[in-house]
């Protein structure tokens, strides 16, 4: 992926080197506003009601290395790609404009509306906020545990995140989670399958439009971000831990699923192609 010297996004918090503190009583009043969140938006507030009683959170205070100032530079072009895609699809396929989200990188840990964010988590988006929280070191995972390296390969997990922000604009995320808190655990984790492969499917539309738009795409980048889907699969995930795949706990989908959504979105461009939703088969 052709991606140095290039223009990068204005929609980035950089938290890297800072340090947060938090404490005190969140007060009846701030324990009904989170649950209110976690009902509208089905995210976990455990983690916030948790914190409610005067705990600390810290982030990393060390200075950034060469390899974290890469990072960061390759992830505000990737996000400006994003941006500017998306900026023409929207009105295109859905009739107004595009509203960007704004992208968090840290490093050890950081807070969200949606609960502490740490390396540990990976990447994610938060709704409550719009935006995606990102410790870059999670490429270096990625990469040396996973089996999944490349330029290309971080590329698809910025743009799968951001394909959530896509989600969120259209309503489906917000519908789709609040039916997820009203269902049997395994009911929803099979509305989380089709949440996830729809964003693998708008990352494949990003990977096409940022092809013909910037032409930075180079021999091997598609084939690293599906190898990235391959790796992050459900099952795939699950034989790596040593353990059978067990579907009805899945919650991204497979790797033959994932990679076969990422590739429709690339091959069709077209987000009504997405709808994991309507589709009767994953």
């Amino acid at each position: 992926m052709k991606w140095r010297g290039r223009r990068g996004s204005r929609n980035i918090e950089d938290r890297r080197g800072m340090s947060m503190r938090g404490g005190g009583s969140i007060g009846l009043v701030g324990m009904l506003i989170i649950l209110a969140m976690g009902y509208f938006f089905g995210i976990d507030v455990t983690p916030l009601l948790q914190g409610g009683g005067g705990g600390q959170v810290e982030t990393s205070t060390g200075e950034l290395t060469p390899a974290d100032q890469r990072a960061g530079q390759f992830v505000s072009v990737t996000l400006a790609d994003t941006e500017e895609v998306w900026q023409d699809v929207f009105p295109q396929q859905v009739g107004r404009p595009y509203e960007p989200m704004t992208l968090v990188l840290f490093k050890g840990v950081t807070q969200s509306p949606c609960g502490n964010a740490s390396g540990a988590t990976g990447p994610f988006y938060c709704p409550a906020d719009k935006k995606v929280y990102l410790d870059t070191n999670f490429f270096t995972t990625l990469e040396q545990r996973m089996g999944a390296g490349g330029d290309f390969a971080a590329a698809y997990v910025v743009a799968h995140e951001v394909a959530h922000h896509v989600q969120n604009e259209l309503e489906i995320l917000g519908r789709a989670n609040r039916i997820r808190g009203q269902v049997s655990t395994a009911e929803a984790n099979q509305i989380s399958v089709r949440i996830e492969l729809q964003a693998d499917c708008f990352s494949g539309i990003w990977a096409r439009a940022a092809q013909a738009k910037f032409g930075t795409l180079e021999r091997g980048d598609i084939a690293e971000a599906m190898n990235a889907a391959k790796q992050i699969g459900d099952d795939t995930l699950q034989r790596n831990a040593g353990r059978r795949p067990q579907p009805h706990t899945f919650t991204h989908g497979t790797s033959e699923q994932r990679q076969r959504w990422f590739a429709r979105g690339y091959e069709t461009g077209d987000m009504a192609q997405c709808d994991t939703f309507g589709a009767q088969q994953l």
